[in-house]
């Protein structure tokens, strides 16, 4: 991904609308939501080098939520090609 998506407005909004319907998704295998869950909770649970200042674990969880949504998408877009054929 160019870093210019990751500064885009446009761009997290997209992500902030997509994680919650991959999350639901059936086609979206439990193991790539598991990728997003877990080393999240863990992140924000452990503890961290500035307790009480939740900023970097918000980043973490945003950078790990733009993963999600990229790969799920194209896991999601091959399995739907493939159901097509």
């Amino acid at each position: 991904m160019k870093w210019s998506k990751i500064w885009s407005l446009r761009r997290w909004g997209y992500v902030f609308r997509r994680v919650p319907r991959l999350l639901r998704s059936s086609r979206v295998p439990i193991t790539d939501k598991l990728l997003l869950v877990v080393p999240a909770l863990l992140y924000w649970v452990l503890p961290d080098v500035l307790p009480f200042v939740p900023i970097d674990d918000m980043a973490v969880t945003m950078l790990l939520m733009n993963w999600f949504v990229e790969r799920a998408e194209r896991k999601e877009q091959a399995g739907a090609k493939s159901m097509l054929k």
